[in-house]
C-alpha cells in the first residue's frame, strides 16, 4: 500500500475552504474552521480526504498538530496521483 506525505500551510478562520496553491515548500489551504479545540485539524483532514476522494481514515496529520505548518500522510495513493489531484484542484 502506498503512503504519501504532503506538507501543508493552513490558514484557519478563512472565508471559505480552498486549496490556494503552493506556498514555498508546502500546499496552502484556507479553512473556515477556527484554530481552536482541534476544529481546524479535523477540517483539514476532511478537506484533503474529500479533495483526493479517499476516506478520512486514510488521511492523518503526522506533524504540526499545533501549528499552521503541517505534514499529512495519505494512504492508498501514489505520489503522482496526489500531486495531479492537488494541481487540478487549484485550477478549479
Amino acid at each position: 500500500m502506498f503512503q504519501v506525505s504532503v506538507a501543508l500551510r493552513v490558514q484557519p478562520g478563512a472565508k471559505r475552504d480552498a486549496l490556494l496553491g503552493k506556498h514555498a515548500h508546502a500546499w496552502k489551504i484556507s479553512l473556515r474552521a477556527p484554530a481552536a479545540e482541534g476544529k481546524a485539524n479535523r477540517a483539514c483532514v476532511e478537506f484533503i480526504a474529500g479533495l483526493l476522494k479517499v476516506r478520512r481514515a486514510d488521511v492523518a496529520i503526522i506533524k504540526g498538530k499545533m501549528s499552521r505548518d503541517k505534514v499529512i500522510a495519505i494512504e492508498g495513493l501514489a505520489d503522482d496521483e496526489v500531486i495531479t489531484a492537488l494541481q487540478d484542484a487549484v485550477k478549479v
